[in-house]
């Protein structure tokens, strides 16, 4: 703890050193969520800055509709575990998604990133900063706003080379991204929705050696809270390397203590970690490969979970493809193999660990020069059956009377997605 805490005042240090170096003599363009992450947007091409700085508004709205050809008596995609499905939840209505609106503003070598959304999705994105009520009245710690921020956080140019990133971002792990608009697939995959964060609040820099080469590390409160649960830190990073054009990879982890500290505010000795590595190549001009593996390990208790002497695990493979017909059309598939059987996260069938498979296919239609898009998308979802005598209700999904004896759900529906 007291060499976390010596390198974190370093970092500091730095950090502070830094902002009054450059902030004469620097000035930058807008600089993405994460640098070289590949959770960040790609940022707008450098301009020149005058003495008022740079501001820049944009986001989008999604809306879909969905069925499942279940008729589940809930009208929803969620199953027994309660998150089979991420964001686009409901079945047989009109569904908002989500308004996001982003602000940034830059000046010589800082930058403010703010993202503010309303709607189901960003609730769904932000859970573990969402209000919770007590007999009436907020729960100390939590707040009421907290739930809407997306990510907020500043941007220290430090040098061409060097980026220090403070606040909340959304996670570096993963293919896929909250933003509808960033991912292909509407749908969000089991790997992405029960196998890793959507978040973090810490700092972390990010340095580029060239445009092959660049390494994020950093120490975070954890995942998906904006409160510490403990006194421990987590530490993320990520090292990108282009061997190829058109060839990206990237190796992404987090490390650390995620368990709830005791009453007498002591800290246990759980440890959680993810091994992650997701790599895309552009085959051709209109044909695209990607690939995104993670690992999961969980020991002792997670955020206040049951406690565990043994070691739990879970994983996720993922194979994605799209292929570009026009610039008005492109279809792309997902195939992805989740695997919770060791009962780490809450991806489960009656209470016990699971596997599901998942096939998704989806096209891209986009309209008013990409503004608005247009994606109808057939998804088929197949959880491990529960064996068994008694257990032909135990199922993952529910039926239309209500009883959950399907242990596989199929949806088709439209989103559609505008960008300004």
């Amino acid at each position: 703890m007291k060499t976390l805490k010596i390198c974190l005042c370093a970092i500091l240090a730095v950090f502070i050193a830094k902002i009054h170096g450059y902030s004469q003599d620097v000035a930058v363009a807008s600089t993405a969520t994460a640098t070289a992450d590949v959770k960040a947007e790609e940022a707008p091409a450098a301009e020149e800055e005058d003495t008022d700085g740079k501001f820049s508004f944009s986001g989008y709205f999604d809306t879909y509709y969905f069925m499942n050809f279940n008729k589940p008596a809930s009208r929803n995609n969620l199953g027994a575990s309660g998150i089979a499905r991420g964001f686009d939840r409901y079945v047989g209505q009109f569904q908002l998604g989500m308004l996001m609106t982003r602000m940034q503003y830059s000046y010589k070598a800082v930058e403010l990133v703010g993202e503010v959304g309303w709607g189901p999705n960003v609730e769904y994105g932000s859970y573990g900063s969402d209000v919770r009520y007590k007999w009436g009245t907020v729960v100390a710690n939590n707040t009421m706003t907290a739930i809407a921020i997306k990510q907020a956080y500043i941007n220290v140019k430090a040098s061409d080379k060097l980026t220090f990133t403070v606040g909340q971002f959304g996670t570096h792990i993963g293919y896929e991204l909250i933003d509808a608009p960033l991912n292909f697939h509407y749908s969000i995959n089991n790997t992405f929705n029960a196998g890793i964060p959507f978040y973090h609040l810490g700092l972390k820099g990010s340095y580029v050696f060239s445009d092959k080469v660049s390494l994020m590390a950093g120490i975070v409160n954890g995942t998906d809270n904006i409160n510490d649960n403990n006194r421990g830190k987590s530490f993320i990073g990520q090292l990108f390397v282009s061997p190829a054009e058109g060839f990206n990879i990237y190796f992404n982890t987090i490390q650390g203590n995620e368990a709830n500290a005791r009453g007498d505010g002591q800290d246990t000795t759980s440890y959680f970690g993810v091994l992650d590595l997701v790599a895309t190549y552009q085959v051709t001009e209109r044909f695209m490969l990607g690939f995104w593996g993670m690992y999961g390990t969980l020991k002792g208790e997670f955020q206040g979970s049951g406690y565990t002497e043994k070691a739990l695990h879970w994983s996720g493979v993922n194979l994605y493809t799209t292929y570009k017909f026009s610039d008005l059309f492109t279809l792309g598939a997902r195939i992805e193999h989740f695997d919770n059987k060791d009962g780490a996260r809450a991806l489960l069938t009656n209470g016990l660990g699971t596997a599901v498979n998942t096939y998704t296919f989806t096209g891209n239609f986009n309209i008013a020069d990409g503004k608005l898009m247009l994606k109808p998308e057939l998804r088929f979802d197949d959880f491990d059956k529960v064996e068994g005598p008694g257990n032909e209700g135990a199922q993952q999904f529910m039926d239309d009377d209500g009883n959950f004896t399907k242990s596989s759900q199929t949806t088709f529906g439209m989103a559609a997605i505008l960008k300004f």
